[in-house]
């Protein structure tokens, strides 16, 4: 194994008022942390405690007294993890080391900080997926999942500048089909409609309606329905003006000789003589237009019944369109005229936008071959380091396949991954969730653990009983496994068995201790000869003989 840089760790944990326990604090070293201890003394209820810290749901009922608050916290070294990005996208504060808190209240109200700002629990899960990697005898179900696969092989292929070009072709054929989706449904509602909205201004386009056309027919018609009253009325008028023996016309030139003759002596006589010289020029041109119009006033059925037709028209489009002018109708008409077109436009936009689509599905094809050739490339040796470790840790017929088969694109590809297990010689490769036993899951996930380990710096790793079922030479593998992964990344192993203890570089022991009130959990960290004596019981029983204590030394000696 390559040693690479670790960046991050669990530096401290403090557990206050939870389960067992009443004050707990331990301080991890980088390598190997070994917990062990006595049966129901409480080991994995740090691992509850860091859950909290991991974003899971509390129970008041777990606090140790329940008229004081449970506060868990862990600090983390985060420097140079390249956590900033992800900090910035969850809107909270980088800051080294990083801070997190979890507080549950006696009423059971929960409260969760990063770097003392507050946060949601799903901002505290996403950040501390990338913190803490938790993994029991129990999680066949997460590596029997094939996102989770997936990642794992990601993470082995080193593929994340594929993936993250993939991600991007993802993004933009994701943001087209959707576009396309949504106008497409747009399209179909607003064709429910087209049909209709087109005969509406057809109607209206044939009616050529024009402004003031209403009023102007309203007159025309009310002058031919009353032409006998109006023909006389203006005949009447006429004679007024021109009557042969007193026209008020012959009156206004009488009236005007006479100022005439007095205008000399004064200019205001001269004014009004002006002023009768006009009225006698406008009466002269009313009695001009009074004849125009009795001649034009003849009564004529036709075109009145061509008036009250167009009069009906308009009418009965005001009825249906409800308003009360034919500027509204026409406003009607422009709006309809716009709606249609857009229908129209529709069949262009959805052209322009299937061709970008089909371009961002061009390059998403291309993206997610190169992220499966990344895959198919590096599935053979991924396969090959696994098997080898399983034998070693006593499966020596393990055989593993890696299959990706073609799915419809998601953010992760166009894979599906299936990791395939057979544990005995002569049996069928099958997927995991239907051959491998929760010991083989145990050594698998290991395994897979293991490899990665070699490509990048990863959380901090926590075993939680995953020996559950091996012992002898494989124990001694499974711990040295460990051990060497460990100088890679954090590693926590809760344990019962002493070949892994051995390997540790810092070992923890949990009891139980009876106060006057009730029971209390605990944990120490051993110095070297406390170390001795509690390996020592593990390989010989509580009162360990000299066998016993010298094989734990020699254990320890083999690191």
């Amino acid at each position: 194994m390559h040693p690479v840089i670790k960046f991050l760790m669990l530096a401290h944990l403090q557990i206050k008022n939870y389960a067992l326990i009443q004050q707990l604090e331990i301080s991890p070293d980088a390598e190997l942390n070994i917990i062990t201890g006595e049966t129901g003394a409480g080991k994995s209820i740090m691992l509850g405690a860091l859950g909290l810290l991991m974003g899971k749901r509390a129970d008041v009922k777990a606090l140790f007294d329940q008229e004081k608050k449970c506060v868990v916290e862990g600090t983390f070294q985060i420097e140079d993890y390249k956590l900033q990005s992800l900090f910035e996208s969850l809107g909270i504060d980088y800051e080294n080391p990083c801070l997190i808190r979890r507080e549950i209240a006696p009423n059971g109200k929960s409260r969760a900080f990063v770097n003392d700002s507050p946060v949601t629990l799903d901002i505290l899960k996403h950040l501390a997926d990338r913190l803490i990697d938790v993994h029991s005898q129990h999680d066949s179900i997460m590596l029997a999942d094939s996102s989770y696969q997936l990642n794992l092989l990601d993470a082995y292929a080193e593929s994340q500048n594929e993936l993250s070009a993939f991600e991007k072709a993802y993004g933009v054929y994701a943001q087209s089909q959707n576009e396309l989706k949504r106008l497409e449904a747009e399209s179909k509602a607003l064709q429910k409609e087209f049909d209709y909205n087109s005969f509406l201004l057809e109607e209206l386009s044939e009616a050529n309606l024009k402004a003031g056309e209403q009023e102007e027919a309203e007159e025309k018609l009310d002058v031919l329905e009353n032409a006998e009253e109006v023909k006389l009325k203006l005949s009447q008028v006429s004679g007024i003006i021109n009557h042969p023996e007193q026209s008020l016309i012959s009156a206004l030139q009488d009236a005007h000789v006479q100022l005439n003759s007095i205008s000399k002596y004064s200019s205001a006589y001269s004014d009004l003589k002006k002023r009768l010289q006009s009225v006698q020029v406008e009466l002269s041109d009313i009695a001009d237009e009074v004849s125009i119009e009795e001649e034009k006033v003849e009564y004529d059925p036709e075109q009145i019944q061509v008036l009250k037709d167009r009069l009906d028209l308009i009418f009965r489009l005001q009825q249906k369109h409800q308003v009360q002018d034919i500027e509204s109708l026409l406003t009607i008409q422009k709006e309809l005229s716009v709606k249609v077109e857009n229908v129209l436009d529709f069949d262009n936009k959805l052209n322009k936008l299937k061709k970008s689509l089909e371009l961002a599905t061009k390059e998403l094809e291309e993206a997610g071959q190169n992220l499966r050739e990344k895959r198919e490339a590096i599935s053979p040796q991924m396969q090959n380091k696994v098997v080898n470790l399983l034998k070693e840790l006593g499966i020596p017929n393990a055989a593993f396949s890696v299959q990706l088969t073609e799915k419809e694109p998601a953010a992760d590809g166009l894979d599906k991954a299936e990791f395939l297990f057979s544990a005995n010689k002569g049996f069928e490769l099958q997927s995991l969730k239907k051959v491998a036993s929760g010991g083989e899951f145990s050594r698998l996930m290991l395994a897979l653990k293991y490899i990665l380990a070699e490509k990048a710096a990863m959380p901090t790793l926590i075993f939680d009983e995953v020996d559950t079922g091996i012992s002898g030479e494989v124990a001694v593998k499974m711990g040295n496994l460990m051990r060497e992964m460990s100088k890679n990344l954090q590693l926590i192993a809760i344990t019962h068995l002493h070949q892994i203890a051995g390997k540790g570089t810092s070992h923890f022991f949990v009891y139980k201790a009876d106060t006057s009130e009730r029971t209390i959990s605990s944990m120490k960290k051993l110095n070297q000869e406390e170390r001795i004596l509690e390996i020592a019981k593990m390989i010989g029983g509580n009162n360990p003989s000299e066998s016993s204590i010298k094989s734990a030394i020699e254990l320890m000696d083999a690191i």
